[in-house]
């Protein structure tokens, strides 16, 4: 039977239970056969594009954000370690600091 499916952008050509569809409909030459029934079916394509496109969007932001948070946190593992002592008055004068303590 002849069947439209609206998903994101999956990876891999098969769905799985994580794939979001958003239209999965099946249809028959009846939903083409007056000009109302053809724009009711486009109409219920058009949102699934739009709602399809809004779960892409989201996706990509959580997946940059996620990437960041990675990178940072890499950065902040291979950095050296902090001094916990206070700056003597020598590198208080070299950061261009007050003299005196």
């Amino acid at each position: 039977m002849p069947r439209i499916i609206v998903t994101t952008d999956p990876v891999s050509s098969k769905l799985t239970s994580e794939t979001p569809v958003l239209l999965d409909e099946h249809v028959h030459s009846v939903h083409l056969s007056t000009d109302h029934a053809a724009a009711q079916l486009v109409e219920r394509l058009a949102w699934a594009v739009k709602d399809a496109e809004s779960a892409e969007s989201v996706h990509k932001l959580e997946r940059r954000v996620r990437t960041e948070q990675r990178a940072r946190a890499r950065r902040l593992k291979s950095a050296p370690p902090r001094s916990t002592q206070p700056p003597t008055p020598a590198a208080r004068a070299r950061a261009g600091g007050p003299l005196a303590a």
